[in-house]
């Protein structure tokens, strides 16, 4: 593997000094992009796309390519890739998104989940490293998976976007069962995320989707301590490289010193938090990302420079802030306005670095 050209974006996770305040984006790789589009068509369908390297490779470069302001790569898959690894037949329906052919609805159905083998995933281990060597150093890689709350809810309810009802009654009234699926999906993601860094992913992110969605109780006992046991178990070091954890929750702002404590070195946060008012609450625990609402890349590139300018003076002074959107960037956006964005942190962001 070719050394790294570019390591702002890990030198920031780690709350180490840098020039200015790096940057990706959730989901950079997307609809939004026509080369995306393209690649899309050109591969039959959003699972081919995902279970062959050389697409995978091919999109997940596209943003770099487009936008060379970027500071991180993120490996191109889908969080559901681990569910349907354990067996419960993923398949997307046009303008319906994922959906399985089974669920995790009866007790003895629940019983027989298991961890799988990680040669069904061998597809995405491929890409990582293929991925690894197309980058040649130009930017570090970011590995990932769901959390297994945010799992659970695809497993029980057997698509995304719902009240989770069914997985929440199960959770009140046979926590057992519910236990049972995270903890058989933690120990999976956790061997999930470390053949991906054995592959060649620097960095690696748990995106817990609908951790935000529990009530306070129910966020420590079926997200929280779930994740906190993945980050227990993932490899801190390898390769002689510092392997940072990013981790994730959508609506979790209530819980921040929570998630400080466990064990990730950085918080992702969406919209609904000032960033400054979240590094008071953490302190320098951990590294912050974010926290940018992807909708206001569908206004004009003022109002995106302004917002640019807001959270950045927000966060303030000093390392530890990766900048992202609080959520991932919207099909609809312009390409012009993410660039817009870019290019007013590379422009704004280095006054808060001067030492």
């Amino acid at each position: 593997m070719s050394p790294l050209k570019n390591d702002t974006f890990l030198r920031a996770l780690l709350r180490q000094p840098t020039p200015y305040t790096p940057v990706w984006m959730m989901r950079q790789a997307g609809r939004y992009l026509p080369e995306y589009r393209a690649s899309r068509k050109n591969a039959g369908s959003f699972m081919q796309l995902c279970q062959s390297p050389d697409f995978a490779t091919e999109v997940t470069l596209q943003p770099l390519d487009r936008y060379p302001q970027l500071d991180a790569a993120i490996l191109f898959s889908d969080i559901l890739t681990v569910p349907d690894a354990m067996g419960l037949g993923l398949y997307f329906e046009e303008g319906e998104g994922p959906k399985f052919e089974r669920t995790l609805q009866l007790e003895e159905d629940i019983k027989q989940l298991s961890v799988p083998d990680m040669t069904k995933l061998q597809y995405v281990f491929d890409a990582v490293r293929q991925i690894r060597h197309a980058l040649d150093g130009r930017v570090p890689l970011i590995g990932f998976s769901g959390s297994p709350w945010t799992l659970a809810t695809y497993m029980v309810e057997g698509k995304g976007g719902t009240d989770f009802l069914n997985t929440k009654k199960m959770g009140y009234g046979r926590p057992d069962l519910l236990h049972h699926i995270l903890t058989t999906t933690a120990d999976t993601v956790t061997q999930y995320l470390n053949a991906q860094i054995e592959a060649g992913a620097q960095a690696v992110m748990i995106f817990d989707s609908w951790g935000g969605a529990l009530s306070h109780a129910a966020y420590q006992e079926f997200s929280l301590q779930y994740m906190q046991r993945i980050i227990a178990g993932l490899h801190k070091n390898y390769d002689g490289q510092k392997i940072p954890c990013i981790m994730f929750t959508k609506g979790g702002g209530l819980w921040l010193e929570a998630q400080a404590n466990s064990g990730a070195d950085a918080l992702g946060l969406d919209w609904s938090v000032d960033i400054g008012e979240a590094r008071r609450r953490v302190g320098d625990q951990v590294a912050l990302q974010g926290n940018m609402d992807p909708a206001i890349l569908l206004s004009t590139p003022a109002a995106i420079e302004k917002e640019v300018a807001r959270i950045l003076a927000s966060y303030g002074h000093g390392q530890g802030h990766v900048f992202n959107l609080g959520h991932g960037i919207t099909q609809w956006t312009d390409p012009e306005n993410a660039l817009a964005m870019l290019a007013a942190i590379k422009q704004l962001s280095p006054q808060y670095h001067a030492t």
